[in-house]
């Protein structure tokens, strides 16, 4: 069965994700589609994995053959640059060939409302739905050459559009005016192309690494944490840069690497951006938050008095926050590196938020770490961790049961004062300690995210956490 996550459906290449399978989800979406009686075309984009623009070429051609017409992009195209095409030119949607920041052997297909965001659950279901019913007859395709020359095919390339709205949302004279040095690794992804002609035009001394196309990424995972960013820290100490930046493979996630080489979390980031825009812009309103995503954000948030909206976790529900609050949004993100801001897209960024952290910087003249000092002179201090359990199925079963019928008293030697059940569990503790527990809708795994103001705490909830998985 096809099922979509929190960011479209994936699956190992030439296992699940398949050209047969591929061509029933292209036909699923086709169908809805015209169930909607839309007229608007649709953009096809994907990323630097293996056959990623094969995959993107035959869904045009299924569009085409379904008399809707299709902007196949011209080179491999960011997650986020997708999203502003659909809302530039009122577009019907958007599918984006990729499997972000997951490992080389999978691939994904991404599908992007006609507001720009991922599509919402219930789009989605009835995508599964369409799914279960299409037989291989149902799938109707045109070729691409005929697609082209009927104009149901259109190459097509959001790339000056995109940086365009980039430069009308970061402040750079600022930029240039700071002469700051920045690296970045594009991580073998989409990033190429656009967070280097960035910096380029920001008048940014820049050095941007791995801007080759390695569709096995190295041999691991195009994910910008800690893990994958050694050779980006090395560069960015022993060069002297100001900042590292990188992104994933679809570049809708962000790593920010400060000048010392520490690995600035999203957890870290997005309070130090809320701060930024609130300080030189004047923005207030609602900042937009997923459910294990740090409680500094609320801290800072009480103090400059801006709301925080808490959401389950999946960026189609923070876009949705944004669309419905245009006015009042100032920024979105989540502790896995996505982020947006006003006036930009429903969905993440990472080209934006590594630009962004750029601008902060340069405007402040402090480090990321002297911001965060800054912050947390306000909110006193705020630390957070984040530990992956993976389990046997069976083990997997025992602790959602337990999660749903033996909830504890108290943690850590803590009371629990509020259990947030929007999405996963996490338990409000003694003085706003917490800590959460989230099952994998995809593998059999369990996160388990703390916060405290102490590491002395925090290493107690991070213990107790695990006993608790283990039924210990």
């Amino acid at each position: 069965m096809i099922k979509f996550g929190t960011s479209g459906w994936r699956g190992v290449i030439a296992d699940d994700f398949t050209y047969a399978n591929a061509a029933v989800v292209t036909q699923a979406i086709a169908s809805l589609l015209k169930e909607q009686n839309v007229k608007a075309a649709v953009i096809i984009g994907y990323d630097t994995r293996f056959m990623s623009e094969d995959f993107a070429k035959s869904a045009a051609e299924i569009l085409a053959g379904n008399g809707i017409k299709a902007l196949f992009c011209k080179r491999n195209t960011p997650t986020p640059v997708i999203a502003y095409d659909i809302i530039r030119s009122n577009l019907a949607g958007g599918i984006n060939f990729t499997a972000s920041h997951n490992l080389y052997k999978y691939n994904g297909l991404k599908y992007s409302s006609d507001w720009g965001g991922p599509a919402l659950p219930e789009t989605t279901q009835k995508i599964e739905k369409y799914c279960s019913l299409i037989q291989p007859k149902d799938i109707k395709s045109m070729p691409f050459d005929e697609g082209l020359k009927n104009k149901l095919i259109e190459m097509h390339n959001p790339q000056s559009a995109y940086i365009k709205k980039i430069k009308e949302l970061i402040n750079f004279k600022a930029l240039k005016k700071s002469k700051i040095k920045v690296a970045a690794d594009v991580l073998h992804g989409t990033g190429a192309g656009y967070l280097d002609v960035l910096l380029d035009d920001a008048g940014i001394r820049n050095a941007t690494i791995n801007k080759n196309r390695d569709a096995m990424f190295g041999g691991g995972a195009p994910e910008p944490n800690e893990r994958n960013l050694s050779e980006l820290t090395n560069l960015v100490k022993r060069e002297s840069y100001k900042l590292g930046f990188s992104t994933d493979g679809d570049a809708d996630r962000f790593g920010v690497i400060d000048s010392d080489g520490t690995f600035i979390t999203p957890n870290q980031v997005m309070p130090v951006l809320l701060y930024h825009l609130n300080k030189t812009r004047g923005w207030t309103g609602i900042a937009a938050r997923s459910v294990m995503t740090t409680h500094l954000i609320d801290k800072l948030a009480a103090k400059i008095g801006v709301e925080v909206e808490e959401t389950p976790v999946g960026f189609k529900y923070i876009g949705d926050v944004m669309v419905n609050n245009s006015d009042k949004f100032i920024i979105g993100g989540e502790e896995s590196g996505g982020l947006t801001i006003r006036g930009h897209v429903p969905e993440k960024d990472g080209i934006l938020a590594s630009l962004l952290t750029a601008e902060a910087v340069a405007m402040s003249r402090k480090s990321i770490k002297e911001l965060l000092k800054d912050i947390k002179k306000l909110t006193g201090e705020v630390l957070t961790s984040r530990l992956n359990f993976h389990l046997q199925r069976e083990e997997m079963d025992n602790f959602r049961e337990t999660l749903k019928t033996k909830t504890p008293n108290g943690i850590a030697g803590m009371k629990i004062q509020k259990n947030v059940a929007i999405d996963g569990h996490k338990f409000i503790l003694d003085n706003n300690n917490w800590i959460g527990f989230r099952l994998s809708g995809t593998e059999p795994a369990v996160r388990v995210y703390a916060e405290s103001d102490s590491q002395t705490k925090l290493n107690k909830l991070l213990k107790a956490g695990r006993a608790f998985v283990y039924g210990k």
